[in-house]
This record gives structure tokens, sequence and C-alpha cells, in this order.
């Protein structure tokens, strides 16, 4: 938001520098993040001062060209070469020096310098009106007052505005510091609390009064509740034309483009108060104005010509043959002000926040009305800043006040009421501040004492702070006049070390977030809302099981999400688009379900990977990344969390080619596999991608809080390989939970390291070469116990799946 340095200084008389000024915003919560020079001509015409032509001769080398003498206040007259026609003796003409930089018509920049014209020499420039940025006209230079003395500075005699610009980054919830009198009450509150005694200067509204009752407009309003205040005015005899210069400066200065004098006196008020205006032309208007809702799909054409189609609860501004405007959002095209008017109907409102808020997501707009009103304004000055408005367009307008006006305030928004306790302002504060600091503060902020005890006060909120709503905000308010750097530092350290248990989540995630780290992996966080069109893409969502938002910022975003899935793949997609093709991501996040029982959420870890394994270089050669890599990260991971007993089963999905899925029991912990091509084609992805949705929860109930110890073993292990023919139904995990059955006690691991089918095997079959490793922890084995272990597990391979030995 912008605010001007003179137009702040319309409510406070200020003589202090802007940077000291801007400090003190920011140290009250205003933060000023940048300060810009303003000047109402480009480049403030530095460098451009008067001069008196003393000669004008002709160019001995060109027609059309002169060599002048110029005077400009200095010890010798500059010789100056013009090309202008109407250049002559003993005129005062603007002149720019040497290193004076001035605009063209686009605003690009050009750079006055010593010059030689056809062997001439030229010290400067004698200008025309466009070139110095004072007008359009190129038909010759300027000509300037006779009585003007020669040296004098443009920027005074053209009366060019020069000012500073605070751009102020402000938070949602400072409504109240949406215009110049909202950051100035802050900025009385921030002086006076330093001692700095200042007026509040706020515009008078005494000289507004009825000059005619010729031209009144009946207002009506169906829902109180969505416009709890109307007021309106009618002006006569205005004169639509452009704004005088000083408007437009200062509506130019915050960045705004004046249009004509209405327009520029409704959004100048805005600016100044914070209360937003609409002028109605007045002829337009068919009797009656009734502020309501209508019926859905309704069609209307607003002030930026895009035809809209009402939604019902689309709060309009309408008379008797239909809508004129979108409440508190912008108006319509046929009821606008143009050069024609003559007469208006001055329109100052308070509507509901949530209402304007929803209407102006609905049909995407924002405008200065809308961000103010979907925020919150201040009820009590909307009669104020209309009598403020009506008395400037009368000012550049022109124009009598032809009706009373009309104020609809049927139950009136009372101020909210809050008790601070002194002892827990102090407790949060971190300081005990003398009860007269703080009374002194409230009063710098409108917050009227009510009451007062030994224990607190009763206090008054002012309408206009809608944000101060409870205890802690008024506490809130204290501390940041008063100033976050005033409070004092203790000398004693005081810290509170809680003990935990291993299990808590926080401790789970840290772990398994530093493995996946180490292993290459980065973390992502996603968006928990989402577009309800991803439940057609997988049969285990439900729409009926979709969490709704309320008041969705779009329909992509309008959802909560049931599936972790979408996230990852979308990060992948937007990865992948910006040419980074090697992903190893992964995210903890909720998912969040609409269930006839209730709303439910489900923690979630999620892995995904894709591209190569490792970065290209000389001295590897690149491989993909594949399903059984993926399985150990994920195995890995449940590994570190001391999960070891579990099962695998094959899983068939609708978002997964192949995978599997590990379970303890009837509770499944993880889901992984490679995701199907025709989802990957919905997010125009083109390579293999592979997906772990691991169950956090379950995942985290099985984690128990003991450590366990082996000590390392003293004897050697053995290995022995068998090549086993199996069926090509048969699974390494079927040799794996047979082996683990046979030998329980011996059998330290089982490993595949290489599979074979294809020449010189019988159909249906394929060979398994795998590895068992066998340890005692209190001897070393004996042949005959190696062979006694081996020709066991061999006898049940062949009973239990038909294996043989090749």
């Amino acid at each position: 938001m912008k605010i001007s340095y003179n137009w702040l200084k319309q409510f406070i008389k200020l003589d202090q520098s802007s940077s000291d000024t801007a400090s003190l915003l920011t140290d009250l919560g205003l933060e000023v993040e940048v300060v810009e020079n303003f000047h109402s001509v480009k480049g403030g015409l530095q460098g451009v001062v008067v001069g008196h032509v003393l000669s004008c001769v002709q160019h001995p080398n060109a027609d059309r060209l002169k060599v002048t003498t110029v005077d400009i206040g200095e010890a010798a007259p500059l010789q100056i070469v013009c090309g202008a026609s109407n250049v002559a003796t003993g005129q005062k003409v603007p002149v720019a020096t040497i290193g004076t930089v001035l605009y063209d018509k686009n605003g690009e920049s050009f750079k006055i310098g010593k010059g030689k014209i056809r062997d001439v020499e030229s010290f400067g420039m004698i200008c025309a009106e466009d070139e110095l940025g004072l007008g359009t006209s190129h038909d010759g230079i300027m000509i300037l007052d006779d009585s003007i003395a020669p040296g004098t500075p443009a920027a005074t005699v053209f009366k060019v505005e020069i000012d500073e610009v605070f751009e102020i980054g402000l938070t949602p919830n400072r409504a109240d510091a949406m215009s110049h009198m909202g950051v100035a009450r802050d900025l009385r509150a921030g002086l006076l609390q330093r001692n700095i005694s200042v007026e509040f200067i706020t515009p008078s509204v005494s000289k507004f009064k009825v000059d005619k009752r010729t031209l009144k407009v009946d207002v009506a309003v169906n829902d109180i509740k969505l416009a709890p205040r109307y007021c309106g005015v009618t002006i006569s005899g205005v004169v639509v034309k452009d704004s005088p210069e000083w408007l437009q400066n200062r509506l130019r200065s915050i960045g705004l483009t004046p249009k004509n004098n209405i327009v520029d006196a409704t959004n100048y008020v805005l600016h100044e108060l914070g209360q937003p205006l609409h002028a109605f032309d007045a002829a337009k208007i068919t009797g009656k104005i009734t502020v309501k809702t209508l019926d859905a799909g309704t069609k209307f054409v607003t002030l930026d010509d895009v035809e809209r189609t009402l939604h019902e609860e689309d709060l309009m501004i309408c008379d008797e043959k239909g809508p004129l405007a979108i409440a508190g959002i912008l108006g319509g095209k046929s009821s606008g002000v143009s050069e024609i008017s003559n007469a208006i109907f001055l329109e100052s409102a308070y509507f509901n926040p949530v209402s304007i808020r929803k209407s102006a997501k609905r049909h995407q707009l924002s405008t200065d009305a809308s961000f103010r009103f979907e925020r919150g304004i201040d009820p009590s000055i909307t009669e104020y800043a209309l009598k403020r408005a009506a008395l400037l367009i009368q000012e550049v307008a022109g124009g009598e006040i032809t009706s009373d006006i009309v104020d609809i305030y049927q139950k009136k928004i009372e101020d909210c009421t809050i008790f601070l306790n002194f002892n827990k302002a102090s407790k949060l504060i971190g300081q005990e501040l003398p009860k007269e600091t703080i009374k002194k503060i409230l009063a710098s902020l409108d917050i009227k004492v009510n009451s007062m005890s030994d224990a607190g006060l009763g206090l008054v909120i002012p309408s206009y702070r809608v944000d101060v709503q409870r205890e802690i905000d008024v506490i809130e308010e204290i501390l940041r006049v008063y100033g976050y750097n005033n409070i004092n530092f203790t000398k004693k350290f005081n810290a509170t070390v809680a003990n935990s248990p291993r299990t808590e989540d926080y401790k789970l995630q840290n772990i398994v977030a530093s493995q996946l780290t180490s292993l290459g992996f980065n973390e992502m966080m996603a968006n928990s809302l989402t577009t309800p069109e991803y439940v057609s893409l997988s049969e285990s969502l439900n729409e009926q099981h979709n969490v709704t938002m309320l008041n969705p910022l779009s329909n992509d975003l309008s959802v909560m999400r049931q599936s972790m899935f979408f996230s990852a793949v979308e990060a992948v997609s937007r990865n992948i688009n910006r040419r980074s093709l090697d992903l190893k991501l992964f995210e903890f996040g909720k998912t969040y379900h609409n269930l006839p029982g209730g709303y439910e959420e489900k923690k979630h870890l999620t892995l995904t990977i894709t591209g190569s394994r490792v970065k290209e270089s000389w001295a590897k050669q690149q491989k993909q990344t594949d399903f059984f890599l993926f399985k150990g990260y994920v195995m890995a991971v449940l590994s570190r969390l001391g999960i070891d007993k579990f099962q695998n089963t094959p899983v068939a999905t609708d978002i997964f080619a192949e995978g599997i899925r590990i379970s303890a029991g009837d509770i499944t912990l993880v889901e992984l596999g490679t995701i199907k091509k025709s989802v990957l084609k919905h997010f125009d992805i083109r390579q293999e991608v592979l997906f772990a949705d691991i169950n956090w929860d379950s995942v985290r109930k099985m984690v128990t809080n003991k450590i366990k110890f082996i000590e390392i073993p003293k004897y050697p292990e053995v290995r022995r390989d068998l090549a086993l023919l199996v069926d090509e139904a048969v699974t390494f995990d079927d040799i794996y939970r047979i082996a683990r059955q046979s030998e329980k006690s011996l059998l330290r691991d089982i490993n595949l390291f290489d599979v074979y089918s294809g020449a010189n095997l019988p159909e249906g079959k394929k060979s398994y070469a795998v590895s068992f490793t066998i340890q005692d922890n209190t001897k070393t084995l004996s042949e005959a116990q190696i062979d006694k272990i081996m020709a066991k597990l061999i006898h049940n391979f062949q009973n239990e799946i038909g294996a043989t030995l090749r």
C-alpha cells in the first residue's frame, strides 16, 4: 500500500525526515518496505532553469537552425543551437543545462550533453513543452513570462510537486491502516509515546448543507445482515471534466491514474479516510434503489465491459429496471458517470465483509473498494465520508446538494468491550509497565477506559479496530506502541527441557527425515487444498468424502486432499517441466476425509523417485531408478524405526502398474509401486515414476521405546548358495518365508543375487540364485550342522514350492 508523505502531513504537522517517519512506522508494525521519490513532472525538471535569449542569429551552415546566446543567471551566457522557428531575442525560455536528464513521451530518459551541431558548439537545449513533460505540443519552444528572472529553477516556475511515498507492507489484519488517516492515527500514537505532542487534523465537513430538495432517490435494503449501513445523497449541476492538478498529483503519487473529477474525488476520499464510495449517474436510475440479491444466472455488464453471470448470494445495487453495481466491488457500465452526466447519486455504505469477499473471489475481481470492504471498514464514518466526498465534488465539479442524506442503519454495530488484566499483560509482555503508561498508550489509540480497578481496565474498542477483539489483541497493541525494542532483557536465562520418549512424532519424523536426506532425498511441502477433479482419477477416492471449503480461493483449491499421491505427482510434473529430471522427494503430511462418523485426518509419509540413480559422471555409468531400489529405500525407513515383522503381498490399484503392500497382520503399513503411464499422461509426464505411501499413524504405533542391543558376534559366519529352479509364479518372498520358517535361530540373512529365465530352462520355469548366511553366536558351526540346515532348506523348498536344484 502506498502512502504519500505530503498527504500524511495534512493529518499531522511533521517536521521530521521521511526516514525517521518510516522507521517509526516500521516499529509500530506498519513496515515501510521502500521510500520512493515522486515528482508531478517526471525528473522534477532538475537542471532546467529559466533563460533570457540575449541574441538569436542564423546558423551559418543550416537554414532551419538558429544560434542563440542565453543568460541563465550565471557569470557567462550559454551558446545554444536551437531548431525552433519561434525562438527570438528577448524571450524568457526554459533551458535544459548540460547534464540534465529529460524524458520522452514513452518515459525513456535522455541526457543533455555538450554537442556540436553543423560545426557550431551547443551548451544546452531550449525546450518545448513535450520535451519537459508539461504537455504534448512540439510546435515550438515554450515562451515564459517576461517577469521571471534568469536562472530561476523551472520546478519553481511550473510548481512541480515533490513528494516521498512510503510503500507499506500491510498485514491483512490491519484494516484500520488502509488509508492515510489510519496511518496518521498510528503515527500519532507512536509520536505521543516518544513524548512528541501533535495535533490530529481531520477534514472538516461543517460546510455540508442541503442546497435544494429537488432530486430525491429512495433507498431500500432487503437484508441488513449483508448491508448493515447504507447512505446516499444526490448532487445536481455537476460538470464532469479533468480534475485540478493538485488532485491528480495526489492520486498519481500513490499509483492511481486520474479519470475525471467525480471518480477522482471518490478515489481520493477512499485513500484519505478508508471509506469506499461510488457515484451513479442519477439520470440512469429508474425509481428507487434497492440493495438485494438476484437470481442465479442473471447477466450483468460491469464497468470493465465484461458480462458477468451473477450468483444468488452476490449483493447487488439495483433500481426498478435491474442491477446497477456489484455492491462493494465494481459498478455497472450502464449507470456509470460520463462526460454528459450533470447529476449523481453518491453512495457510501458498510457491507458484510464475508459477502464481499466471496463475491470478489467468485468473479475474480480485486478492486480498491473490495480490498477494504472484505477486510472490514469503520461503520461509524459512513455518513462522515459521504459528506466529505460531497463537499470535495462540489469543490472540483461544482453542483448543489439536492437531497437529504439517506442513512439506513437499522441495527447499530456496537463497539467491542474488553477487560484488560494487568497481571496477564505483565506476564505476556515480560515486563511490568506502569499503569499510567498503559492508559496513555490506550488513549493514543482511541481505546476508551470505561472502568478501572486494581485488577485491570474495562475498555471500549473503537469501531475501526476490527482486529482488536480479545484481551491478547489489546496487549499486542500496547506492546507495539510501547516498542518491542524497549522491553528489557533479564540477565537470568530460564529454560525448560521436556522429557519426552523417543517415540514422539516429531522425533521419529526427524530420524526418518535425516535418513532420507542422507540418501539424497529432498523434503517437499504441498498445499493441503486441491482440486475435486482428482477424485475421478482414482477409484479409492470418494467424492462424498471430500472436505469442501466454504470460501475457496478457486475451484482448483476448493477441497482438502484425500490422498497425497496427486500432490507428489504435481511436484514431479512441475520439476520435469523445468528440466529437473532426476528427483527424490519425500513429504510428511495429512489427508482429510468427510466420513459418516465425522471428519477425520490421517498422517502419511510419501516417497517419490524418478530419473537417474546418481548424477551424470564420467566415472559412473548412468542407470535409472527401478522398483527394487525404491523398495530398498522403503525397507530402510522401516528398518530404521525398528519394524522388521511384516508381510509383502502384490497389490493392484488404479494408480500402480505393479506394486506391493507391506502390512503387519490386517494393518497396511505401506503401498508402493510404479505409477501407471495413463495416470502420468494426465500430468504430462513421460518417464517412469515410483511412489510409496506410508501410513505414518500405523507405523508410529509399531515403534517401541525399547532399544535393542546385539553383541558383535565372536564366531564366523558361513555362506552357502543355492540355484533353485522354480515356477514362474513363485516369488522370492515365498523362498524367504520358507527359509525363515525352516531355520529360525541360526539363519542370519537370505539374499537373492541372480534371476534367470530363458534359454536352456524348461518352459514356465525360472532360476533363482539365493545365498544363505548361517551363524551361531555361541560357537563355531561344524560342517555337519551346516549340511543339516541346508538339507532341511532344500527339502522344504521341494515340498512347498516344487523347487529343484540346478
